[in-house]
């Protein structure tokens, strides 16, 4: 069984040297008067987007794509949302730092002394007006409500923790009910996940699950986690094995869902050995049905984890290494369409390395394109490229916030 911890989590300061350069933008405050006049109210800010550079993060206008602040971070880092549509999760190696975009605001963008300490920071998992964060090092899953960081007043939120028991990279899950989905694994495997409820007992275990990673919340709480050989379903306090076609290796390990559809659109590779980080096929999972299909894609449309996102009517949208976003109907199984955006591109040599990304605010797409240091905004209902900006540095990570 076990055992939660509630605690107060301790702010962390750090010297992080983040200098603001704030250009022309709508989240500056309207001048002050002195004529006895109302000062007219602040225009706030709209949707900000993080793009993650070497030694850097860039913090953009969602509609103008011009920078409004550059912030020094570490050499390589990750972007996460918050989920509260204004803060980012930057995995630091102290932990989770808090980068506050101020989307939806009329303060300037920063990155926080805020951190939420961890041993090797993860995965990021929002669900049910929870933040759930992952510590790769210890295991330990740190859980706050999700809207906190607008109210702490400059102050990490209270926190929950889940001790971890053995070490492993690994994601947890927290269902409305309480009920705790987490991997298991040790640093010689990951083998399944476990479900606790909101008291600590045990709901279901499974160990069918080798090389366990990812997971994604589709409708009613159906939750996938991906597996080398399929995948895992947990949905009404049971977990079923999907199996891959391909055995004994069909690897999901990405899962891109829509918390109001029952279809999960996963990544698939089917041969251990394959070079290169480009895959041509992905997985589609109905958690109402409790099947698993891969579907293959068209000659020449290939992609990374980076380069799915789900979008407008819960399609699937496709970032290739044609320069297209290829729009996926999960139902049908298909790409029903094609809109250009970006030049031909190679997968990259380690996946850490800059690549094209995809993020998704509500019908509008932001896509990178390193080769050309620049980002796109696309209307997916339409196709048409609404705005592109060539950036000063190359773009790796990216994320939103819808403000």
């Amino acid at each position: 069984m076990r055992t939660r911890t509630l605690r107060r989590a301790g702010l962390i300061a750090v010297a992080t040297g983040a200098v603001a350069t704030l250009a022309a933008c709508s989240s500056t405050p309207a001048a002050s008067v002195d004529d006895g006049a109302e000062t007219p109210a602040a225009t706030l800010a709209g949707p900000r987007i993080a793009v993650a550079y070497e030694g850097g993060i860039l913090v953009l206008d969602g509609e103008t794509l011009e920078p409004v602040a550059d912030l020094d971070s570490e050499a390589f880092t990750r972007l996460n949302p918050a989920g509260d549509g204004r803060h980012v999760m930057v995995t630091m190696s102290e932990g989770f730092q808090v980068l506050d975009t101020a989307a939806g605001s009329a303060d300037e963008p920063e990155l926080t002394e805020l951190i939420f300490a961890a041993d090797t920071p993860g995965h990021v998992v929002r669900h049910g007006g929870k933040t759930i964060l992952y510590a790769d090092g210890t295991s330990d899953t740190t859980i706050f409500d999700t809207g906190a960081l607008l109210t702490g007043d400059g102050e990490l939120p209270e926190t929950e923790t889940v001790p971890g028991v053995e070490a492993h990279h690994g994601v947890s899950v927290v269902l409305e009910d309480g009920t705790f989905l987490t991997t298991v694994g040790n640093a010689d495997g990951r083998t399944g996940i476990s479900a606790t409820d909101a008291a600590g007992a045990v709901i279901a275990t499974s160990d069918a699950c080798p090389g366990v990673h990812g997971e994604g919340t589709a409708a009613d709480e159906a939750v996938v986690f991906g597996c080398e050989d399929g995948a895992l379903l947990y949905r009404d306090g049971e977990i079923l094995k999907l199996d891959a076609p391909d055995q004994p290796y069909g690897r999901m390990g990405n899962a891109y869902v829509s918390e109001t559809s029952p279809l999960v659109v996963g990544d698939y590779k089917n041969d251990p050995d394959a070079e290169g980080y480009l895959l041509g096929a992905v997985t589609v999972i109905d958690t109402e049905t409790g099947t698993l299909e891969v579907v293959d894609l068209p000659e020449g449309v290939e992609y990374t984890f980076r380069d799915i996102a789900r979008g407008p009517e819960d399609l699937a949208y496709i970032l290739s290494s044609d320069g297209s976003i290829h729009v996926f109907d999960p139902a049908a199984g298909e790409i029903t369409d094609a809109y250009p955006v970006i030049d031909a591109w190679e997968g990259p040599a380690e996946w850490q390395d800059a690549h094209p990304a995809i993020v998704v605010v509500g019908d509008i797409a932001y896509v990178t394109e390193p080769a050309a240091d620049a980002i796109h905004a696309v209307d997916l209902t339409t196709g048409e490229v609404l705005t592109s900006t060539t950036l000063d540095v190359t773009p790796n990570e990216l994320a939103a916030a819808a403000g």
